[in-house]
This record gives C-alpha cells, structure tokens and sequence, in this order.
C-alpha cells in the first residue's frame, strides 16, 4: 500500500511564527547601586566613543531573545552589558530580539559579577555565549574585586580561548578594538575601581562629562596660552621702543 502525498499540502505549509508575547522586565534590580553604575560607565563611554558613528547598538541589563523555547521556559538572559556592530543605531529597542535582527547576536558581552553570580556568569552563561550566541569577545568583572577581570575570544574553532592580560592587567577587546582595564575614581558619588575601555594608544575612553570637562580644560589652557603669547609680543615691542597699545 503507497500513501500519495498532496501536494496542496505542501504548498500550504507555512513555519510557525515566532513567539510576539515578549516580556522586556521581569522587575529584577541590578546587583547592586555599583553594579548600575558600571554597567551605564561602559555603555555610555562606548556611546562617547563613537559619537559620530550609527552602525552599533549598545545596551545592558535587557533581555535577548534567541529562540522560541527560550520563550516558552522563560529562560530570560539579559547581559549587563553587549554591543553589537554593523547594525542600524537608530532603532528603538526594548530588548534585542534576534529574529528581528536579522540573525545578529551580540559581538561582545560583559557580565558583573558577584560572588552569587560567578559561577554561572563564567559557566552556563559563558557556554551560551560561545556555541550558541558565538559571541566574538565576553568579559566578566566584579566590581567589587579589582581582580576578577577575566575575558575569553572566540577562535577559529569558535571555541573560546582566555585572553592574555598586558603589563597592565587589560585585555583586548579585537571586536571593539579597545583595551578594558580598571582604574580607580568616583562616579556619581561612589568611589570604586572601575572597569574602563581604553583606546588603542592606552588613552581612558572618557564619559560624556568628562570628554566635557578635558574640553572646557583644554579651551582654558588654549585661552591662557594665546593671552600668554599676547603679553611676550607687548614686552618685546616695548623692548623695541613700541607702543602696544596704539597698534
């Protein structure tokens, strides 16, 4: 006995669609007021860094959304910080959906760590973040250890490989093309040792009110210098036999 097939079907079969009842918070706060605060340093200090760029997004403490049985098990996963390159900068997002993306996953992550999270933050997250997300960089810190800074890179194998800290103690983001590393300051009133992007040349990727403040330095310094300047060429006409003041 043979069993035909119907090809009307065939034609009519359409793939089911993906899941639309999307949940963007589950209401869980950061770690801590610390961890809030390192996480906004690294994604407003790369939004500083290209400013005058619109192909990357970056975010943190938002959900991803990869698969529908991630859905269906509200198995939430929402980086404290990821970057993704090559993608429309201008695009309102309450999380990163990646069927709506395009395919695109995060290029880069960074999770901030506590000693409640390491051991999945450097475990079952970190698998994630190599075979299913293929994430190029993935860093974790504590930002209340200053030596817990740990980053792997996505080989040829894609399989991940630590990364070699310099002399410093950074590591190389290849994706970002800057350096993380930490450095010790206050921001919004809490002094801590922060983890930082550095560029290339070993320059901190300054924050918006600081890229302000070295702008409003470097205006008085210029400002100083030129009235400076002014005061030789008045001594040196008068040297002269000049009067400065009727030229």
């Amino acid at each position: 006995m043979t069993t035909e097939t119907n090809p009307a079907a065939i034609v009519d079969w359409e793939p089911p669609m993906p899941p639309t009842d999307l949940i963007f918070d589950d209401g869980e706060p950061l770690e801590s007021n610390r961890h809030r605060i390192a996480m906004n340093v690294l994604i407003r200090s790369l939004q500083q860094a290209w400013a005058d760029r619109n192909d990357f997004f970056t975010g943190g403490n938002m959900f991803i959304y990869y698969s529908s049985t991630q859905v269906r098990n509200r198995d939430f996963r929402g980086p404290d910080f990821f970057a993704v390159l090559n993608v429309d900068g201008n695009n309102s997002r309450q999380g990163w959906v990646v069927w709506e993306e395009n395919g695109r996953y995060p290029d880069v992550i960074v999770e901030l760590m506590s000693p409640s999270t390491a051991a999945i933050d450097k475990g079952i997250k970190k698998n994630l973040y190599e075979q299913t997300f293929r994430t190029s960089d993935y860093f974790v810190y504590d930002p209340f250890d200053p030596n817990s800074l740990q980053g792997w890179h996505l080989d040829d194998n894609q399989q991940y490989q630590p990364l070699t800290p310099n002399d410093r103690g950074w590591l190389w983001s290849k994706r970002l093309g800057l350096w993380l590393g930490t450095i010790e300051g206050t921001i919004d009133r809490e002094t801590a040792i922060w983890l930082r992007f550095y560029d290339v040349a070993g320059n901190l990727v300054l924050l918006p009110e600081e890229a302000a403040i070295a702008q409003a330095k470097a205006a008085a310094i210029q400002t100083e210098a030129a009235v400076a300047q002014a005061a030789r060429l008045a001594a040196r006409l008068r040297e002269l036999g000049e009067n400065p003041d009727i030229l």
